[in-house]
């Protein structure tokens, strides 16, 4: 269990640095590297937590070092694109199915599988920054309405104001597909906190309620 642990608080940091050095937008070749390589760093540790066979787990290294490669390489952030697009893609999936495995595995709630909820929460609003940015480049029209800077640090800021239901209105999505998705994120946001999150930590090692049929039970119960 303590090795889980580790598994999950190592995702969350890694992904709450990302997060971090995303939004400050710091600007740089460097930079881009570092934050490529955090989020090609998150997607190992989402599959090492999920426990997927040691083939795969080659197979995700060696495409998440050719990326971290590229970006130093080709400084115009396309390769970090491509690292974010990895690991929202591949990160909740993994997570979901390693918190579940751990579940089963110990059958009470434990506090990796709290890291675990919460990196998905995280990741759940990076998915959504992933998607507006995207839409900017494809869509044609700017993604913001009143000349809001189409920034990836303004992405996730938009996102995560959405995701929270904080919602300031300095900026504000152009099409009604953006107004769409901003208030899916809202809605999803504020679902997966009062189901998943409020049970998880409701239940943090709780353990089974004794049966009177169980021989651990006391001899009372079972008289």
């Amino acid at each position: 269990m303590r090795s889980e642990r580790q598994r999950y608080g190592a995702l969350l940091l890694t992904i709450l640095a990302a997060f971090v050095l995303q939004g400050i937008g710091v600007s740089g070749r460097w930079s881009h590297v570092v934050v490529t390589a955090l989020l090609s760093v998150a997607v190992i540790i989402a599959l090492w937590a999920a426990e997927v066979q040691p083939r795969w787990l080659r197979v995700a290294a060696v495409v998440t070092v050719g990326v971290t490669v590229l970006s130093a390489v080709n400084p115009d952030g396309a390769a970090t694109s491509l690292a974010n697009g990895l690991v929202v893609s591949i990160g909740p999936p993994a997570i979901t199915i390693g918190v579940l495995r751990g579940l089963r595995r110990h059958g009470v709630v434990t506090i990796q599988a709290v890291f675990g909820v919460l990196c998905i929460y995280l990741l759940l609003g990076m998915l959504f920054a992933f998607t507006y940015g995207a839409m900017n480049k494809l869509g044609g029209d700017p993604f913001f309405a009143a000349g809001g800077e189409a920034t990836g640090p303004h992405f996730l800021y938009f996102s995560f104001t959405s995701l929270t239901t904080v919602g300031y209105g300095d900026l504000t999505a152009r099409s009604n597909l953006g107004h769409t998705l901003a208030n899916l994120e809202a809605l999803l946001g504020q679902i997966y906190l009062v189901t998943v999150v409020s049970v998880i930590v409701g239940n943090l090692r709780r353990k089974p309620a004794a049966s009177p049929d169980r021989d651990d039970a006391p001899p009372l119960a079972r008289t």
